[in-house]
């Protein structure tokens, strides 16, 4: 008996008395293609996770404060300035 678990979906399938291994796993890809099962691994693999509230405000300063560096750096001439397009 060929069993895996994708994605909390069961997809069993028992091996016949005259089937070999092979066919057995063609019908097993055949069966997860016809769930639609990897499409929505797919669409769900490069998710990332959402942060918390405090990693975000933690982010968010931290940008916050290279800004005020790099202004700083510009302002006494130590950094060349933002080349914009034109």
């Amino acid at each position: 008996m060929l069993l895996w678990i994708l994605h909390m979906i069961n997809i069993e399938v028992e091996k016949n008395n005259n089937e070999n291994n092979v066919s057995l796993l063609r019908r097993f890809t055949k069966r997860v293609q016809g769930a639609g099962i990897l499409p929505r691994v797919r669409s769900i693999r490069y998710k990332a996770r959402k942060l918390s509230a405090y990693k975000t405000k933690m982010k968010t300063l931290k940008s916050i404060r290279r800004k005020k560096e790099v202004a700083e750096l510009i302002k006494m001439g130590k950094m060349p300035t933002k080349e914009t397009r034109k």
